[in-house]
């Protein structure tokens, strides 16, 4: 991975690895990578590529995890990729990113979206398109074509209740925020509802979390990442062909030379560390030995597998895995229509004040098998999700109030006939809960040579859903390397702190009146320091 800059934020973060050998020497019996989605892929490529010995085990029979794909055959007999739906690749993700130029040096098999318009039931709408990508100018332009925000309404907010957006620190926003919900934070500041709904709960429920749940510094947190901390912009990208083709498949192919085995359909029943300070894991086949391993799941699987792993872990550590929650069941909704959606249809909406519709994609605008389809049966292919559902909620009713909500967005979907369907409900995300924060297990743990890697991850980095994923994975594997005296991959991230003269100035007024001292912003820490 090139120390290049990796984008055009001249004020992202570099985080050196630590020193040492290019590869790997001597005889090892390698690493178990366990769990094959974005943190595991990046964890094994990371070893791989400095010559450890790897084999990856995944559950399923496709790699990509929550962003994976399948194949599934329609009623007219042919095949196509179905998946949990619709994924942004935010240009903030420097790591995500770098990992997929192993096999794709310009990101060729990306493409940017050109907008990412918002809209409300009320027919209040946003869009990100002509919003300056550097901040401070972001937030207030951002402000000033909102049709959200009128300035009458402005003058009822609360100033002081919003400093907290403007100077985000980690892991200090979580001493600050943790404790309160994203809810309640967004109260305070007393915006109008609609800029509420659109501006912030966006940012939320994209934790597939209900908001009163949901810790307010994560939800601050991204609004850094994405808004106010760094000049990438909210304009996002999306893979040209369904994600095993686009991503997956290629970096299979790439771990393979460097000689990784890839172990798929091939579920881990248990971890067990050995008196000589290595492991055995065990599937269903077998049971084989490594010096090291790395546990790549989502917050129900690793609760599971250390359930199942009775000496992994103190038992102070094994209380955290045991505490970890999961967020709210979503489901996503895809649908081939027999005919196509109006011409000006973005190719993603998000929504407020339908019901439990969160947001709107029409496939064919960006994919090319959808695009193929499109063209070839004059329809569209259109995904529906909704996150945050209630835990009795029925996948059938929530299908069809989907279905319902789509049609009042876009009403020329009324008249469409529904050739095939697909529905994922679906309940694996992790839950960042309101005071959780100091619980999260971090990616080292009590055990020499057992690390952690995933979106659940504690890193004390300015980083976020899929981006967390991906640093773990890379943290998880430095960690590991830097135990055998190999240097480590270089890893990026927005810059903490706040972003320009106008937000520095207010930033210092709340710290004086926080009682901090005014320093510059703060570094992140090195790669991998963070604790279990």
């Amino acid at each position: 991975m090139s120390a290049a800059r990796p984008g055009r934020d001249r004020r992202a973060v570099l985080l050196p690895p630590s020193p040492g050998a290019s590869r790997v020497g001597g005889r090892t019996r390698g690493t178990a990578v366990v769990g094959g989605g974005i943190a595991g892929i990046a964890a094994a490529t990371a070893l791989a590529e400095r010559g450890v010995k790897v084999t990856l085990y995944e559950r399923e029979p496709y790699l990509g995890g929550r962003v994976g794909g399948w194949s599934t055959e329609l009623h007219d007999g042919t095949t196509a990729t179905m998946s949990r739906g619709f994924h942004a690749f935010f240009r903030q993700y420097y790591n995500l990113r770098s990992l997929l130029r192993r096999t794709d040096a310009r990101l060729d098999r990306l493409t940017g979206l050109p907008d990412y318009p918002l809209r409300h039931r009320d027919g209040l709408h946003d869009s990100f398109r002509r919003v300056p990508r550097t901040p401070p100018m972001s937030a207030l332009g951002f402000v000033a074509l909102s049709p959200s925000f009128r300035w009458r309404d402005l003058v009822g907010m609360n100033p002081v209740a919003a400093l907290p957006l403007l100077d985000v620190r980690v892991p200090d926003v979580y001493a600050e925020l943790d404790g309160v919900s994203a809810d309640d934070f967004l109260r305070s500041l007393r915006f109008p509802a609609a800029a509420r709904h659109l501006a912030f709960e966006v940012f939320s429920r994209s934790f597939f979390a209900d908001p009163r749940e949901l810790s307010a510094a994560e939800m601050v947190l991204m609004f850094h990442i994405y808004f106010l901390g760094s000049s990438e912009g909210l304009l996002f990208d999306v893979p040209t062909d369904p994600f095993p083709t686009a991503l997956w498949d290629p970096l299979a192919e790439h771990l393979s030379r460097h000689g990784a085995d890839l172990r798929l359909s091939t579920p881990v029943e248990n971890v067990t560390p050995t008196a000589d300070g290595t492991f055995t894991v065990a599937t269903d086949r077998e049971e084989l030995p490594y010096d090291t391993v790395v546990l790549a799941l989502d917050s129900g699987g690793l609760r599971s597998l250390v359930g199942r792993s009775p000496r992994l872990g103190d038992a102070a550590w094994r209380e955290r895995i045991a505490r970890l929650r999961t967020a709210p069941p979503f489901l996503v909704s895809r649908l081939w229509l027999d005919r196509p959606v109006a011409p000006d249809r973005p190719g993603f909406l998000g929504t407020a004040g339908y019901g439990s519709l969160d947001n709107v994609s029409v496939l064919e605008r960006w994919e090319q098998e959808a695009a193929s389809w499109a063209a070839r049966t004059g329809g569209s292919v259109v995904e529906l999700h909704g996150y945050a559902l209630p835990e009795n909620a029925d996948p059938d009713t929530e299908a069809r109030d989907l279905i319902a909500r789509l049609h009042d967005v876009y009403p020329e979907t009324r008249d469409a006939r529904i050739l095939d369907a697909r529905h994922e409900w679906r309940r694996d995300c992790p839950l960042f809960p309101v005071g959780g924060y100091a619980d999260r297990p971090g990616v080292r743990t009590p055990r020499q040579g057992l690390v952690l890697a995933g979106d659940l991850v504690r890193t004390d980095l300015p980083v976020a859903l899929m981006e967390r994923a991906a640093t773990s994975g890379f943290l998880a594997a430095n960690a590991l390397l830097e135990t055998w005296g190999v240097r480590g991959h270089p890893l990026w991230t927005v810059p903490d702190g706040s972003r320009g003269r106008v937000l520095g100035a207010l930033a210092s007024v709340r710290h004086r009146g926080n009682g901090r001292a005014v320093t510059a912003p703060s570094r992140p820490k090195a790669p991998g320091l963070t604790g279990g």
